[in-house]
């Protein structure tokens, strides 16, 4: 999430502070607090994107917590266009996939594409 200075400053300085405190702390999950703010705030309502740019596998019903990702669920991530996914258990087979495959990671953990780094071995 990529928030502006007004935005930031509306949220410290320009709202009711009892009602954010109560959301924060009862209501909504970190993830969605500012989502909240921004689209309740007349000034900032229209300056959102629907689409928070994440590849997310919820369980059904009641889209309450995301399935740990595999590589069964690969092909979807990539079809989806999502740069961002989540949400991975640890030593996923499937990570290892997107850092060959996607990021086109060598051995060294190095993407030549991006980044030439010291530390990566020149092949």
């Amino acid at each position: 999430m990529m928030l502006s200075r007004p935005v930031i400053e509306y949220c410290l300085w320009g709202w009711d502070k009892e009602l954010s405190l109560m959301f924060y702390a009862n209501f909504l999950s970190s993830p969605g607090y500012f989502h909240t703010v921004i689209c309740n705030a007349q000034e900032f309502r229209n300056t959102t994107m629907n689409h928070d740019l994440h590849f997310i596998s919820w369980d059904n019903p009641p889209e309450i917590h995301p399935h740990f990702l595999t590589v069964n669920d690969y092909q979807r991530m990539v079809d989806s266009n999502a740069p961002f996914a989540r949400k991975f258990g640890r030593n996923e087979p499937v990570m290892d996939k997107i850092d060959t495959e996607l990021l086109r990671r060598n051995e060294d953990g190095c993407v030549w594409q991006v980044v030439k780094s010291s530390k990566c071995k020149h092949h």
